[in-house]
C-alpha cells in the first residue's frame, strides 16, 4: 500500500486562481483531519466573508479530483432546496463562485475516492452535481453537521464535524483494499512528475486499462487521464501564481507537455485564458 497521506495536493491554494485576490476579501482557515479520518479526509476549511452591499467577488476555482461536504449558512443554493449540508461531486470544468453579502462555509475536503469508500457508494452519479448531502450521507450524520455554524468557534465546529463523520467509520471501511490501491496509484501521480501518460500507470502498478478505468470511475467519478491532466495543470498554475519567470515552453516541458502548443490549448480550455494572459494579469 502506498503512502496515502500524499494522495492529494497539499498546497493550501492549489486550484484557486489568483488566490491573493480571494485572501483580500475573505477569511480562510484550514485544519488537518484527525487520525481516525485521515485515510478518507484531507482537510477541513472554514471560509467567511462580509462584503459591502452591492459588492460581488467572483472566485475562480480549478477542479480537484475530490468530493466535498460543506455546511453553508448565509448564501443558500437553489440546487439543494435550502438544505445547508451540501455534497459537491468532482467538477470537470473550471467553476466560478460569486461571493455576495455575508456568509460562512465549513468544508470537508475528501481525498480522491474518500467519500465513495466511506459511504460504500459509487461516485459516478455525483460527477458535476451539487446535491443535498442526505443523498449519500446518513441522516444521523447530516443532523449533527447542521449543528455547526458561525456562532461557534471554528475549532469547535471542526471537532463536531470530525465526530459526526467518525461515527459511521466501521471495520469494513477500514479494509477497503481497492481504495488502498487507488491511493497508491494517485501517490505515484503526485510524487513522480515524469508520469504523463496513463499507460505508465498501468505498467507501474500492473493493472489493465479497463481495471484502472473501473477503479477511478467508481471511487472518483472520472477517468485516470482526466485526473492526471488536472494534477499537471494545477502544477503549472501554481508555478505561475508563484511568479514563474522562465519561458512558457520551459513551463510546459517541466510539467509533462512535449510541445508548447498543446500546453496552451489545454491550459486555455481549463482556465479560460492562455497562460501568457494569465501571467500578465498578475
Amino acid at each position: 500500500m502506498g503512502d496515502w497521506t500524499n494522495a492529494t495536493p497539499t498546497s493550501t491554494t492549489a486550484g484557486i486562481l489568483r488566490p491573493e485576490q480571494l485572501a483580500q476579501r475573505t477569511t480562510l482557515e484550514r485544519y488537518a483531519a484527525g487520525p481516525a479520518l485521515q485515510r478518507w479526509v484531507e482537510n477541513y476549511w472554514v471560509l467567511g466573508w462580509d462584503l459591502p452591499p452591492g459588492t460581488t467577488h467572483t472566485s475562480q476555482v480549478l477542479p480537484h479530483p475530490a468530493c466535498t461536504l460543506s455546511v453553508e449558512w448565509g448564501n443558500p443554493r437553489s440546487e439543494t432546496r435550502g438544505q445547508p449540508v451540501v455534497l459537491t461531486g468532482v467538477v470537470t470544468r473550471r467553476f466560478d463562485v460569486a461571493l455576495t453579502g455575508r456568509a460562512w462555509v465549513l468544508g470537508v475536503k475528501f481525498r480522491p475516492g474518500g467519500l465513495a469508500s466511506l459511504t460504500g457508494q459509487s461516485a459516478r452519479p455525483w460527477r458535476d452535481a451539487v446535491l443535498p448531502a442526505r443523498a449519500a450521507v446518513p441522516d444521523s450524520v447530516v443532523d449533527r453537521l447542521e449543528q455547526v455554524g458561525p456562532d461557534r468557534a471554528a475549532e469547535e465546529c471542526v471537532a463536531l464535524v470530525e465526530g459526526a463523520l467518525t461515527s459511521f467509520v466501521d471495520p469494513e471501511h477500514r479494509a477497503d483494499e481497492r481504495y488502498d490501491r487507488l491511493l497508491t496509484v494517485l501517490d505515484g501521480m503526485l510524487t513522480d512528475r515524469s508520469i504523463v501518460q496513463v499507460a505508465q500507470l498501468e505498467d507501474r502498478h500492473d493493472i489493465s486499462s479497463r481495471g484502472l478505468q473501473r477503479l477511478f470511475h467508481h471511487y472518483i467519478g472520472v477517468g485516470p487521464k482526466w485526473v492526471l491532466a488536472r494534477y499537471r495543470l494545477h502544477d503549472a498554475v501554481s508555478a505561475l501564481d508563484g511568479g514563474w519567470t522562465g519561458s512558457l515552453a520551459d513551463l510546459a516541458h517541466a510539467h509533462g507537455w512535449y510541445d508548447q502548443a498543446h500546453f496552451i490549448r489545454d491550459f486555455t480550455a481549463l482556465v479560460g485564458v492562455p497562460p501568457s494572459h494569465y501571467r500578465s494579469r498578475r
